[in-house]
């Protein structure tokens, strides 16, 4: 009786590792936006101008969902370099997911920047501050890196057409525009003086870097619209991400604003102030007037059988620097109607983030997420 189990036993463990070793060959830095669409649900709701009852409390469970979400995919992705390796490789060179791994960074920071917004309630101030400060350095290092890494090889190592251009090449350059909005929230705990300006500066400076990159993507993109005609069916939903670095920027003027005082000298507190109103108000504009146009270009999509993939994700995370940029406006100008579209925005953005999140488990738990691309 013995013998016969234990081969049964062996035999099972083995099978297990068989299934569940290869079904990672496939998860791609892609998954990081799950992460951050959900760490944005956090940070924004915690900043709405309304009091709702629980609202908080439910803030705060979304956020350790998004810790620990950021936990489970740092393993599955350092398993997947551990394992297979060669189609790691093969992820880094290919134009069409290389930028995902700016969404690293911007998980590490989306996740910072909701423990110092409302993972304090739960670890405490002091172990919320660090916690933001270590995923702020980390998150700041990586992006950065790969805002040079992943457009360099994207020039040396692929022939790309402009008929290829594509709102994902946006995803490498933004995430130093997260870190100009996360920095801001740690100068008040840096020594009085040169730190504190210091992070203040550094902070506006990677919001430039993150911008004027935007500028030179953006008029590519939609160049290839014009000339090429709409986006495939799947790939619809990352016109979304337009709005990261408009929602993103506007939320980081903001915050620089709000930081400036006590950092820097008066007359330069008074102009990041008064440049957070003049520059957010039109780019906020403009962000309302693409996401109706994506809207619309959705809808026809779905129409068409746009079917469900890990781009549906782009409804979340952009959707959710708006609403934060729609908060800091309504702070820094006592606008009702900027209060009502930050509330409005944040409804859309909590619905999209369920829908996608209720699809991506099913998908994840039927295997459909992990299989092998479909070949054209």
């Amino acid at each position: 009786m013995v013998t016969a189990v234990q081969p049964r036993t062996r035999t099972t463990a083995s099978a297990l590792t068989t299934v569940r070793l290869p079904s990672l060959r496939h998860f791609g830095p892609n998954w990081y936006a799950t992460v951050m669409g959900t760490a944005i649900v956090a940070t924004a709701g915690a900043g709405l101008p309304v009091d709702v009852p629980g609202l908080r409390t439910a803030c705060t469970a979304v956020w350790a969902l998004s810790a620990a979400m950021l936990a489970v995919v740092l393993t599955a992705r350092a398993a997947h370099w551990v394992h297979h390796r060669d189609q790691a490789h093969d992820h880094l060179v290919d134009p069409a997911i290389a930028p995902f791994y700016g969404c690293l960074s911007m998980a590490l920071l989306a996740v910072g920047t909701g423990t110092l917004t409302v993972g304090q309630d739960v670890i405490g101030h002091r172990a919320a501050v660090a916690t933001a400060a270590g995923l702020f350095g980390v998150g700041t290092l990586i992006g950065l890196a790969a805002a040079v890494v992943v457009p360099y090889l994207m020039v040396v190592r692929r022939r790309v057409g402009p008929a290829t251009a594509s709102p994902v090449w946006l995803l490498p350059v933004v995430p130093p525009m997260v870190s100009a909005s996360l920095g801001p929230l740690l100068v008040p705990h840096l020594p009085a003086g040169q730190w504190r300006e210091a992070l203040l500066l550094a902070s506006y400076a990677m919001f430039g870097i993150s911008l004027l990159a935007t500028l030179t993507i953006l008029p590519v993109v939609f160049s290839r619209l014009i000339h090429h005609g709409a986006l495939p069916l799947a790939l619809t939903p990352s016109l979304l991400l337009v709005l990261g670095p408009l929602g993103q920027s506007t939320t980081a003027v903001n915050k620089l604003a709000d930081a400036a005082p006590g950092a820097i000298d008066a007359q330069y507190a008074q102009g990041f102030g008064a440049f957070a109103v003049i520059y957010g108000v039109p780019v906020l504009g403009f962000a309302l007037l693409w996401l109706v146009l994506a809207a619309a270009m959705v809808v026809r999509a779905a129409r068409k059988g746009m079917p469900f993939s890990m781009s549906w994700w782009a409804f979340t995370f952009p959707v959710g620097t708006c609403v934060t940029g729609a908060e800091g406006l309504a702070h820094h100008t006592g606008l009702v109607a900027l209060e009502w579209l930050a509330v409005g925005l944040y409804v859309l953005l909590v619905t999209a983030w369920a829908v996608t999140g209720f699809r991506t488990l099913r998908g994840l738990l039927g295997g459909a997420l992990l299989a092998a691309p479909r070949q054209t």
